[in-house]
Order: C-alpha cells, then structure tokens, then sequence
C-alpha cells in the first residue's frame, strides 16, 4: 500500500513536470496569412496611385517650367526673377504635399500591419492555451528556434486557423 501511493505520487509528480513545447516559422506564418498579404496588396496599389499623382502632377509643373523659360527670355529680368521665385516656391509647396501624402500613407500602413501582426500573437497564445502548451517558440529568420522536430512544428495549424477567420 505504501508503496502503490508513493508510486502514484511520483507519477503525478513526473506528469506535472511534463512540458508540451511546439514552434511556428514566424516568416512562413507571415507569408502565408491572407490578411497580411491583403493589407500589403492593398497600400501596394495605394503606393502606386500616389506615384502616378507624383509623375502626373511632375509633368505638368515640368511643362510649366519650360513656358515660364520661353517667356522670361522676353521679361526684365527682376520681373523673370520674382515669377521664377514664385514657380520655384509652389514646386517646393507640392514636392512637401507629395511627401506628406507618402508619409501619412506610410504610418496607415505601419498600423495596419501592427494590428495584423498583433492578432497572430494573440492566435499563438489562444492555440497554445487551448493545446495546453507549455511554450509556442518563434523560429524563422530572426527566430529563437535554430531547431526543431518536424512534429513541433505549429506554423500550418495556426496559419489554417487564421486564414479560416480571416475568411468568416
């Protein structure tokens, strides 16, 4: 009798100690999330028509620049002087436009990709509790696993939840 209890208790204590440790590829699980690649798709075309307005709005102060010339050849030159100042100072006002545009469009897309970013942390943490895991390692380039089984490896699992209610 003494014997089965502390055999149990020893069982007990060993199945206690027992930590169930898995690892996702933090790049693959990234890479392969549909929502992360919409955000990308999405200031990717945002970052294309800015450059479009960019080349647009270039070409036509461009034609303006080379009227101007023709027409200063025939002014004072201290009346081509202050029209050249006012031209000079309104490509300076929307170079800054442009710029503050990209800016802005930038700093969306940085919180946009946090929000996504934040949202697989919290699936990790979800799957790992549900899973009962001790640990859910990040690998991948940067990652703190330089090695695991094949059969720890939860990046497919977590990236199938979270495509799954990414769709819903």
């Amino acid at each position: 009798m003494k014997y089965s209890i502390l055999f149990l208790f020893v069982l007990a204590l060993v199945s206690c100690s027992e930590q169930k440790i898995g690892y996702v590829d933090n790049v693959k699980l990234m890479d392969g999330y549909q929502e992360k690649i919409d955000v990308e798709e999405k200031y990717k075309n945002k970052l294309d028509n800015l450059n479009r307005k960019r080349d647009s709005i270039s070409q036509v102060f461009q034609l303006e620049a080379q009227e101007f010339q023709s027409r200063a050849e025939k002014m004072a030159a201290s009346k081509a002087q202050k029209e050249y100042d006012i031209l000079q100072q309104r490509g300076q006002f929307i170079g800054q436009q442009l710029q503050q545009e990209e800016q802005i469009l930038q700093q969306q897309g940085q919180m946009e990709m946090d929000s996504v970013v934040q949202k697989v942390k919290e699936e990790i943490k979800a799957f790992g509790k549900s899973n009962k895991y001790t640990y859910i390692l990040g690998g991948g380039e940067g990652g703190s696993v330089l090695y695991g089984q094949e059969t720890d490896d939860l990046t497919e699992q977590v990236l199938k939840i979270l495509n799954e209610k990414y769709k819903q």
